[in-house]
């Protein structure tokens, strides 16, 4: 209870500057509207992305992208706390460590469920079918991944604190390969062997894979519990490495 009452602290500590910042979320909901109008009248008919139709097979994926770019640029703003010494101060409190990372995290978290689930209700009218259930499991599934990459963007942070820059472009390097990898935006079974072959390295792949089969609405599949496998690893190690990192904080 210890662990949840702190990161519901850090958590609250948060989320008031996002809340008032609401233009951010605004804008964070019109792009990918762009990406819905003018990016899935291209995958019509593309061998790879049927699954379901294009809006099935491309909203997860999007979403997935959002949740992506988000957790590995969440660091910057830690940079700055730490710069400005507000961080340390935070730090001589006996608040539990994990729990900083989880609350900070789910306060980068929550606007983009918002967001997800916005997308969803407007792509419904267009040919996206609800299921629901799988549709929140999936949103869960994101959170869990979302945790691991966002710690370790911290832990990141925490490393760089000296030089915002090289913070940028270490993010940057990360999270565009992913991407790109990830078969987000174009099905990888279309891909050269090879670059089929190193999408498989990719964590991200087996994630997009479980959200496009619970949004077709399957649960029990190897997709899902490959999916639900590397995103527990991912949180858990995240984890593990921010708190560890963390330490350093105040050096």
């Amino acid at each position: 209870m210890l662990f949840v009452s702190d990161a519901a602290l850090s958590f609250h500590r948060e989320i008031g500057p996002t809340l008032r910042s609401w233009y951010y979320i605004l804008f964070g909901i019109i792009q990918p509207l762009l990406y819905l109008g003018l990016f899935v009248p291209l995958l019509t008919g593309m061998p790879g992305a049927e699954g379901g139709g294009a809006l099935q097979w491309f909203v997860p994926g999007m979403v997935a992208m959002l949740v992506l770019f988000t957790t590995v640029q969440c660091g910057w703003a830690l940079t700055e706390e730490l710069m400005s010494g507000s961080f340390e101060r935070l730090l001589a409190t006996p608040i539990n460590r994990p729990a900083i990372l989880v609350g900070r995290a789910l306060k980068e978290l929550a606007p983009l469920l918002v967001q997800a689930l916005i997308i969803i209700v407007v792509a419904a009218p267009f040919g996206l079918t609800l299921h629901p259930l799988t549709m929140l499991i999936g949103l869960g599934l994101f959170l869990i991944f979302g945790i691991g990459v966002a710690a370790l963007s911290y832990a990141l942070a925490i490393a760089t604190k000296h030089d915002g820059s090289l913070f940028y472009l270490v993010s940057h390097s990360i999270a565009l390969p992913l991407m790109l990898l990830g078969g987000v935006l174009l099905p990888m079974n279309n891909a050269p062997q090879w670059l089929y072959i190193a999408s498989r390295f990719n964590p991200l792949s087996y994630l997009v894979d479980a959200e496009r089969a619970l949004f077709r609405g399957e649960l029990f599949t190897a997709e899902v519990g490959y999916g639900f496998a590397v995103a527990i690893i991912v949180a858990i190690v995240g984890l593990i490495v921010g708190s560890l990192t963390i330490r350093r904080a105040s050096l």
